[in-house]
């Protein structure tokens, strides 16, 4: 294999690997914004939860039992 055959080989392993490091890349950002929406869902989940845990609408006493009873 010539000097030249082997700079060329290089040359195409490098851009191999720059083609997959961007795709990397791109993989990273979009998990990055969809950890971040799934922050912001559990964090307004939590709130709901505690909400309700304070202040409950319903009491359970009041409610029908279920069909089968």
């Amino acid at each position: 294999m010539s000097v030249d055959e082997q700079i060329i080989e290089l040359e195409s392993r490098i851009a191999f690997q720059e083609d997959a490091i961007d795709k990397l890349s791109d993989v990273i950002a979009r998990q990055e914004q969809e950890i971040m929406r799934l922050e912001k869902m559990v964090q307004y989940l939590h709130q709901q939860v505690k909400t309700m845990a304070e202040n409950p609408t319903r009491n359970p006493q009041d409610e029908a039992p279920p069909p089968h009873y």
